[in-house]
């Protein structure tokens, strides 16, 4: 199997995998310089640098590097005993680059008004794959987003089995009206995606917290959602209120570890609700 065939198919099928390629080679190495292991995120392999101990620890560190997103360097240093006991003839010094391959990320957008379209072109020239839902054929349509990787134009709840919701999911939920909001919300939080957000006030978020949650949808479920959506940079167009909402989403992509964002939010969240039921 050809790791770069193996590769392109990962990416595109919303997997993540992780390469390792010697880059530089000093002495004798039971390899040779450009050798790629691929591997996937079930943690099976494709192609190889050599076997032995070597590929062992790359393969815990493609592992890592997977879960933390992050590229890294290793040097190895196959000195006489090391060969010896691992059956190798060589003693020369290996430099190995491990990358993450991460599928692109897609940016789900549900409803197609004046920020979905500020909001579709901001994100496609942030490297998001722009999908616009909305149940108006006058508004989802290519004229309004060209960029669009893709376009729904159909009732919500027929559009949400055709599409492929991942880790490197972001849905935003910019529709019409409050009662469209929720129905995209309670689908939107039972999906592995990693970033959801909702346009309105703090207000309205926790009112249609409350509505979904007398119809079974525990409060665990709303913790992972960014309402209200965006950063705060006092954004009052749809131009500016794109920009916060890109931005917000770039936070996410490029800082997996950190949920300093998504706590704050939902702190919030659960104290005006608490408040508000008394």
């Amino acid at each position: 199997m050809d790791v770069y065939e193996e590769l392109v198919r990962l990416r595109r099928s919303g997997q993540k995998c992780a390469i390792a390629t010697i880059v530089q080679v000093n002495g004798s190495i039971p390899s040779y310089e450009s050798a790629k292991l691929l591997v996937r995120e079930d943690g099976s392999m494709v192609g190889t640098i050599g076997g032995g101990c070597v590929e062992a620890e790359v393969w815990n560190a493609a592992r890592e590097a997977m879960e933390t997103e992050r590229s890294h360097h290793m040097t190895f240093n196959l000195g006489q005993d090391a060969a010896y006991d691992n059956g190798l003839i060589c003693g020369g010094q290996l430099n190995i680059f491990i990358e993450p391959v991460l599928p692109q990320p897609f940016a789900y957008i549900f409803g197609a008004g004046h920020i979905s379209k500020s909001l579709s072109k901001i994100a496609d020239l942030a490297g998001f794959a722009t999908v616009i839902v909305d149940n108006r054929e006058q508004f989802a349509s290519r004229d309004r987003f060209p960029e669009a990787f893709s376009i729904f134009a159909e009732e919500y709840e027929s559009a949400f089995p055709k599409l492929e919701i991942n880790e490197s999911s972001y849905i935003v939920i910019v529709t019409r009206g409050h009662r469209d909001d929720m129905r995209v919300l309670g689908w939107a939080v039972s999906t592995p995606a990693r970033y959801i957000a909702m346009i309105g006030s703090r207000r309205k978020t926790i009112n249609v917290i409350k509505e979904l949650e007398k119809e079974g949808i525990p409060r665990s479920a709303f913790e992972k959602i960014h309402a209200p959506m965006g950063f705060d940079i006092g954004a009052i167009t749809p131009e500016e209120i794109a920009v916060s909402v890109v931005a917000e989403m770039i936070a996410v992509r490029r800082n997996p570890d950190s949920d300093w964002r998504k706590v704050t939010k939902s702190i919030f969240i659960n104290e005006a609700y608490r408040i508000r039921s008394k």
